[in-house]
């Protein structure tokens, strides 16, 4: 039997679509809008995202230190003070000794040429000396013909570090003020906005800063995860400069793909210069499988323990980070990801209908319970 549509129906259906999919295209137009805005002051907005990480990162010692009786401009002093001294020590403990080894690296290296070079030479290669001088002075004459995009490339990348430092400073400083006026924040923003919006922004505000902590503490977990596992495989194999390395290891997790790519790359050509291409190839392999467990177990599990996200969605997140912001949007992704669901609950709450209480009996209208007796009415123990 043919059911007839109905025409009144069918007009309802199609307005209520229109009207959903203007609703949702104003949502997308505002959303770009936003990014676009983020994007033409992503100079400013870059180095306070840093500074609420690292604010994050030191806090809890500044609410010990607060808590203890000192005022909040000395708290917050001695902290950035002990972290720049913590970062520099870092540095100087993965510099120093690499520079102390840097005459036996240099001479590995020229080693592992001269053997590369020989191993050329014999089968089943064959590669005469003749033609690997060829491929040098073809190398040669195509580094000259390229010394204008060379330059380029050049001035690219210092005006690249620099903004970096630029970027570092502006978070220490912002990381500073933070630290020692945070808790002013949100008492100055319930007073600066009207009606409704002063409980509800400081509110989402306050669980976003909890989810920022809980993002950087799961990253300080996972990092640590794989420096020791890594530092104990390079102990194992014997590889030299096993602590910096680890501590390398430690710091470029907090940097995804390019830090733990960097972190590989001098591991395996430290064990290459001085252990050899079996022990670099052994400590590649150690390298692949840590990683490998980190971006699929360890860190979606971490993570979507301490922010309430499930391990699918951060691996998604991260994906989808790296794809539209390369470096940055893989470090942001997580964060952000956290932070929509941290206002997608909020809302959820807001909108939710109150659930009905048990003790108040059922609504107007609504049926009473399936074992409910009207004549012998039964008592709840």
């Amino acid at each position: 039997m043919s059911v007839m549509l109905s025409s009144t129906k069918t007009r309802a259906a199609l307005r209520t679509s229109a009207r959903v999919s203007v609703e949702l295209l104003l949502v997308l137009v505002m959303a770009a809008t936003a990014i676009w805005l983020l994007g033409r002051m992503w100079s400013v907005v870059w180095p306070l995202v840093v500074g609420l990480l690292l604010t994050t990162l030191t806090w809890p010692t500044v609410r010990h230190l607060r808590g203890r009786g000192w005022p909040p401009a000395l708290a917050a002093s001695v902290v950035t003070v002990a972290f720049l001294l913590v970062a520099g020590g870092v540095v100087a403990l993965i510099a120093v000794p690499v520079a102390s080894q840097s005459g036996e690296l240099a001479d590995g290296v020229v080693e592992g040429i001269q053997k590369l070079r020989e191993w050329a030479s014999g089968p089943p290669l064959n590669i005469g000396d003749d033609q690997i001088t060829g491929a040098f002075d073809s190398a040669t004459a195509r580094i000259q013909d390229s010394v204008g995009s060379m330059v380029t490339t050049v001035v690219t990348g210092v005006s690249t570090v620099v903004n970096g430092v630029v970027t570092a400073v502006l978070a220490v400083f912002l990381m500073f003020f933070m630290l020692k006026d945070g808790p002013r924040f949100l008492p100055w923003l319930e007073r600066q906005l009207p009606g409704r919006l002063a409980t509800d922004v400081p509110t989402v505000a306050a669980r976003g800063w909890a989810t920022l902590g809980e993002f950087v503490r799961s990253q300080a977990y996972v990092g640590l995860l794989d420096a020791v596992l890594i530092g104990i495989g390079l102990w194992i194999v014997g590889v030299p400069l096993v602590l910096p390395l680890a501590v390398l290891t430690f710091v470029s997790a907090f940097v995804p793909i390019v830090g733990a790519l960097f972190a590989g790359f001098v591991a395996v050509l430290i064990a290459l210069v001085s252990n050899g291409p079996t022990d670099a190839l052994i400590v590649l392999a150690i390298i692949v499988v840590v990683q490998q467990l980190e971006g699929n177990v360890f860190q979606p599990m971490i993570q979507s323990r301490g922010l309430g996200l499930h391990a699918a969605v951060v691996l998604l997140a991260v994906t989808l980070g790296g794809s539209l912001a390369g470096i940055v949007g893989s470090l942001l992704a997580v964060p952000a990801a956290a932070l929509i669901a941290v206002v997608w609950n909020y809302v959820r709450e807001q909108l939710g209908e109150p659930g009905p209480d048990p003790d108040s009996g059922p609504a107007p209208g609504e049926d009473p319970a399936p074992d409910a007796d009207p004549e012998n009415p039964r008592v709840a123990v």
